[in-house]
């Protein structure tokens, strides 16, 4: 019986994925566990429509990512922070950051951004935002006293 898994399943195959099983497993395990469905046409064509929309979704997201590495690679930002005396109260983080970029008009996530271990004193330091998969913007942070 050919079936369309719903869900992973170990020995058979992942998510999404057309395969031949015994009718039995599918009839008594598979489909009542709602593990997967039997393959009919309009299953398949379901199945078919789906991965095109997830295809065109990723297309667009990186198209997207792209952009924003077009304009992100390369520029400089400046993070105030509190001083006294020359020292800093507490470091900058990635969430600093991300708050510099978003005034600047970029919507990125802190957890996208990786900043050097502790930047703990005032100066120009590297930092990179990932913003697909393998790549990567490097921008200059400008820490200045506020």
């Amino acid at each position: 019986m050919k079936i369309i898994l719903l869900q992973d399943v170990k020995p058979i195959g992942k998510k999404g994925d057309i395969a031949e099983v015994n009718d039995g497993y599918a009839k008594n395990f598979l489909i009542p566990k709602k593990m997967a469905q039997a393959a009919t046409k309009d299953a398949q064509n379901e199945r078919n429509q789906r991965i095109a929309n997830e295809e065109k979704r990723k297309a667009e997201e990186k198209a997207e990512a792209l952009a924003m590495y077009g304009k992100l690679n390369g520029i400089k930002i400046k993070v105030p922070v509190k001083c006294f005396e020359g020292k800093m109260y507490g470091s900058v983080t990635a969430s600093d950051v991300a708050n510099a970029l978003s005034e600047a008009g970029f919507n990125v996530d802190k957890k996208k951004i990786t900043v050097p271990s502790a930047i703990k004193n005032v100066g120009e330091y590297d930092a990179e935002v990932w913003c697909y998969k393998e790549t990567v913007a490097k921008i200059k942070i400008a820490v200045v006293a506020e």
